[in-house]
Formats: C-alpha cells, sequence, structure tokens
C-alpha cells in the first residue's frame, strides 16, 4: 500500500529529477529553433505541485495529495507538454477519490483514467510522443492487475517504469523525425524521468534532492516590490492577507467572497477550480475575511503580515513578493461591457500593437516563454467583459490557455492563433456591432488568411527535414515550417518576403508588415524594409513597425 505521505514526497521527487535532467530532455528537442523546451516546461509545471505539497504536512491520505497535486500542476501548466503532464495527474487523481492508501489495482486504474484524460483534451493525438508512453504503460499496467498472482503497489510503480522505458525506445519508430535526428521523444523522456523520481521514494523512501538548490547557498529575501516604495501614510490597508479555501462543496461560489473582501480592503484576488480557492486581500479586518471564507471550506496556507511594520522595518527580512498590486487585478464582469481581449505576446511593440487594436491585457509570453494556464487565467479574470476572447499566438501556448478558459467565471472563447500576425488579423476583423458567432466566424476566417515568415537563429546543430544547420545560422520559417537556412540578414528576409507574397491568395497586391525585433537596429531594418520593397516592387505595400520582441529578428505578415 502507498501512504499519502509517500504519495507527496513522490511528487516532490519527481520534480526535482526531471528539474535535475531537464536540460538533458530540452536537448532531445529535433526543431532547432529557439523555444519553450519540453524539459523546462514539464519542470516548470511539476514544480507548480511541488511548491503546495511541501506545505502539506501532518498524515494526508493518497485523495487528498492526488488532489492538491493535479490542481497545482493545472493552474502551473506551461506549453503543451506540460499541460499534457497535467491531464495525466488530474485523471489520475480522480483514480485515487476517496482512497486514504492506494494499491496495485488502484495505481493501474489511476493512470488509465489519466491517460484517457489527456487523450480527450489533445485534437489529433500524434503516436510517438509522451501520450504513446503514458498510454502503453497504462496498458501494460492494466494486464498486470488482471493478473491472478497479486503484485504489490512497489511491484506495480516498477511495472510501469518498465513498460514506460520499452515505449520510449520504440518512439523513434513512430515518428521518423526522431528516428533521423536518433533521438526518443523529449516529453516521453520527461514522464519515464518524473517516473523515476516517485520510484526513488515510492521503493526506497528517498526523496532525490534538487541539485539547484542543493548548490543555492541560503539568500535573505530582501523587500521589494512597490510596497518598498510606500511611505506608512500611503498604506490605508495594513494586513496583507493570503489564505487557500479548499472547497467542502463543488458548487461553493466565490463571487459573494469576492464581493465581501472588496468591501473590507483592496488588492483582491481570487481565483479558483474545482477544488481550490486562492485568495488574496489587503485589509484591515484580517480576521473577518478568514471567518467568511470558512463558511466556503477549510483554509490552508494562511498568511498575515503587517505591511507597515515591514515597511518600517528595515532589518527585518520579509518577502513582499505577493503584497503588491498583482500584474493582473481581479475586475468584476461588466454588464454594459459585451467583449474583452486577452492576448499573448512578447516585445513593447508587439504589445503595443495589440493594445492599440483594443486588446484589454497582454501576457508576457512566446517562444521561449510559455506563460502558465494561471497566467491567462489571471489575465481573463481581469478582463471585465462578459465574454473574452484568447489569442494565444503560439501553437505552444493554445492548450494552456484552453484550460484556462475552462477554469474562467466568465465566458471565453479561445481563437487558436498560431503566430503574432493571425492574432493581429484576428483583431482588425473584429466588429463590436456584431453577434459572438459571427464575430468568431470572421475573425477565423481572417487569420487563416494571413501568411506569417519568422526569421530566427538556429539553437542547436541539426539535421532537419533535409536541411543541415548549424548553430547561430538564420532560419527562415513559413507559417511555422522550416523554408530554408541562411547566413545573410537582409537576404534571408527578402527572399523569405517574397516567397509568402508568391503564395498569398491575393494575387494582386499585398499589404506587408515587417516587425523587427530587439536585436535589430533601426537603420539596418530601414534597409532590409527597403529591400523587400524594391523586390516586391508594385506588387505590395511594405510598413516597418519596431516590435522589440526577443528571439525573432523579423517577423513577417502578408496579407
Amino acid at each position: 500500500m502507498i501512504k499519502g505521505s509517500q504519495l507527496r514526497d513522490a511528487f516532490i521527487s519527481g520534480a526535482n529529477r526531471i528539474s535535475n535532467c531537464r536540460q538533458q530532455v530540452d536537448a532531445l528537442n529535433v526543431f532547432p529553433v529557439p523555444d519553450g523546451d519540453t524539459g523546462t516546461n514539464m519542470s516548470m509545471t511539476i514544480n507548480a505541485a511541488k511548491r503546495e505539497l511541501e506545505l502539506l504536512k501532518d498524515e494526508p491520505t493518497v485523495e487528498q495529495v492526488s488532489k492538491k497535486a493535479a490542481s497545482a500542476l493545472l493552474r502551473g501548466a506551461r506549453g503543451n507538454s506540460g499541460v499534457i503532464l497535467s491531464l495525466l495527474f488530474r485523471g489520475f487523481s480522480k483514480g485515487l477519490e476517496s482512497k486514504e492508501t492506494a494499491d496495485a489495482k488502484d495505481l493501474a486504474n489511476a493512470l488509465g483514467l489519466g491517460v484517457s484524460a489527456a487523450y480527450k483534451a489533445v485534437m489529433k493525438p500524434t503516436e510517438g510522443t509522451i501520450l504513446t508512453v503514458a498510454r502503453l504503460a497504462s496498458e501494460h499496467a492494466q494486464q498486470v492487475a488482471q493478473q491472478e498472482e497479486e503484485v504489490t503497489a512497489v511491484q506495480m510503480w516498477k511495472e510501469i517504469l518498465s513498460a514506460a522505458e520499452d515505449a520510449l525506445a520504440q518512439t523513434p519508430e513512430m515518428l521518423p523525425v526522431l528516428k533521423k535526428a536518433g533521438v526518443v521523444d523529449a516529453g516521453g523522456q520527461g514522464f519515464v524521468e518524473i517516473w523515476k523520481g516517485m520510484l526513488s521514494v515510492i521503493e526506497g523512501g528517498e526523496i532525490i534532492v534538487s541539485e539547484e538548490e542543493a548548490q543555492s547557498a541560503p539568500k535573505e529575501k530582501r523587500a521589494q516590490g512597490v510596497a518598498a516604495e510606500f511611505n506608512e501614510e500611503d498604506i490605508h490597508f495594513c494586513y496583507c492577507t493570503e489564505f487557500i479555501i479548499n472547497k467542502e462543496q463543488p458548487n461553493a461560489d466565490p463571487l459573494s467572497l469576492r464581493a465581501y473582501l472588496e468591501s473590507i480592503g483592496d488588492c483582491v484576488v481570487v481565483v479558483d477550480d474545482e477544488e481550490i480557492i486562492k485568495c488574496h486581500v489587503h485589509t484591515n479586518e484580517p480576521g473577518n475575511a478568514i471567518q467568511a471564507a470558512l463558511k466556503l471550506g477549510y483554509l490552508t496556507n494562511m498568511k498575515i503580515d503587517n505591511m507597515k511594520v515591514q515597511h518600517g522595518d528595515n532589518n527585518k527580512l520579509v518577502d513582499l513578493e505577493a503584497e503588491g498590486q498583482p500584474a493582473f487585478p481581479y475586475q468584476a464582469v461588466d454588464p454594459d461591457k459585451e467583449y474583452g481581449f486577452v492576448a499573448v505576446a512578447a516585445g513593447e511593440g508587439v504589445k503595443q500593437l495589440f493594445v492599440d487594436l483594443g486588446v484589454d491585457n497582454v501576457v508576457s509570453g512566446g517562444q521561449t516563454m510559455n506563460p502558465s494556464t494561471d497566467d491567462i487565467l489571471s489575465a481573463i479574470h481581469a478582463t471585465a467583459a462578459k465574454t473574452v476572447f484568447v489569442l494565444p499566438n503560439n501553437k505552444n501556448i493554445i492548450m494552456a490557455a484552453e484550460q484556462a478558459a475552462n477554469l474562467a467565471d466568465r465566458k471565453v472563447y479561445v481563437l487558436q492563433t498560431r503566430t503574432i500576425p493571425q492574432g493581429l488579423s484576428a483583431m482588425l476583423a473584429f466588429d463590436p456591432e456584431a453577434e459572438r458567432k459571427e464575430n468568431v466566424m470572421n475573425m477565423i476566417k481572417a487569420f487563416e488568411k494571413v501568411g506569417t515568415g519568422s526569421v530566427t537563429f538556429a539553437a542547436r546543430d541539426s539535421d532537419y527535414e533535409g536541411h543541415n544547420i548549424k548553430k547561430g545560422e538564420l532560419l527562415a520559417l513559413e507559417n511555422g515550417k522550416m523554408s530554408f537556412v541562411d547566413t545573410d540578414l537582409q537576404k534571408t528576409v527578402v527572399k523569405l518576403t517574397h516567397n509568402l507574397v508568391k503564395k498569398s491568395s491575393n494575387k494582386d497586391s499585398n499589404f506587408v508588415t515587417l516587425i523587427y525585433g530587439e536585436d535589430v537596429q533601426e537603420e539596418q531594418a530601414e534597409e532590409i524594409r527597403q529591400a523587400v520593397a524594391d523586390k516586391l516592387g508594385d506588387d505590395a505595400e511594405v510598413v516597418l513597425i519596431a516590435g522589440k520582441q526577443p528571439v525573432y529578428y523579423f517577423i513577417i505578415s502578408v496579407e
């Protein structure tokens, strides 16, 4: 039997193991474009659960541990691999409902439910990925559970790991791109590493130590954030109060609690999912805030700090990370505001483009910075509209956005924009006077017609789709797919734009936008714009915008 304390420690150990080897997992990614790599995303996702579970002392049940882990994983999920991992463990937690301990059959059933949940969330599952590794491990677990000979929980865990490793070894045979690169699937490898880390506790009781934590010397936490800049008289509400409500009733309503907290303080943040309500408020009545919260469930992670004392005592070691205004303060739905928008983007210039087009809140993120489900959810809840449209603008952020939509307290529609130009085009097509369905159709039609080009650098040596790529070379991408490799930025942008215009559905004329990044000087960008205009002649109007985006030297839009 596996006890709750074992499962808690196993999650922590699994998080530490994937953190220790995340760079090796990242290196398995065959696409040489710098991105939000698999190992990093999986590590950040499960570490969200680790932080919650480290606060869970006493003697929890396996149900309590798995629920807390699943809830934290969902909110902390980053990138497609992180979302899939969170869904696997979310289904896993459902298999352990009402369980104080777990035996071998419980584990097999729980993993089966996890695999089912993950497959349902992916519209077109690709075999040879983490999904395949988890599925084949689950199918083997079901077979072992049905044998007449009794199997212990430890043996079952080892059987699952062995089957996962066997499945991982077969992924190159399922995906030719893996076979050509001579690697296994990165997501599948991440799943195996986490399962190994968990087995260390299940079998031997030993939590794998995080190398990063072990190497880091203890650091004093110093006061930071807006509270450090206040004069004492500016602090009207003295106590920063935080807590998590564990719902006793699934239909516990956070809206009335939020309204009450707003009546006794400011900086109110209330975020909820199926199991918990996470609260933050600055108030002079922390006791009343807690009493109101207790009506909805039992409390954990309670924290009350006197901000005036913190501000006045410079020698006091404090952590004010949560004491300032949140990045996206919660906004109640305005019944007069029909539509609102959230976009994901990187680069001050690109962000400003979305704001100018009417986006309410822009989440920082993109290719190398995949925001978490919770990041996107906070931006949704800061948008005071009855219906919120979300523009992920990156294929690796769409799943996190969809999970955020499921947790929101208002209507949310995720438009599956995969690039910045697609997101901008969707905003241009929006009509505030039209009905929601009409707007959705028009916005989808608009962004599907946009040709997107991007120029970045190779993050690693690679032999990809017939291209022998060396680290540091320029990569030209057409609609997310590799087009060609070069070493001259101007030639690359001119050739790539010309290719996009030739393939455009509008054969008579095109509108071309060149968005240049933070590593390109304005003078160089203007020279490239002129070269593009000369190449295209009268076939296109070419506009230059300072996007200041990282990673991409140029993002090209052709309409």
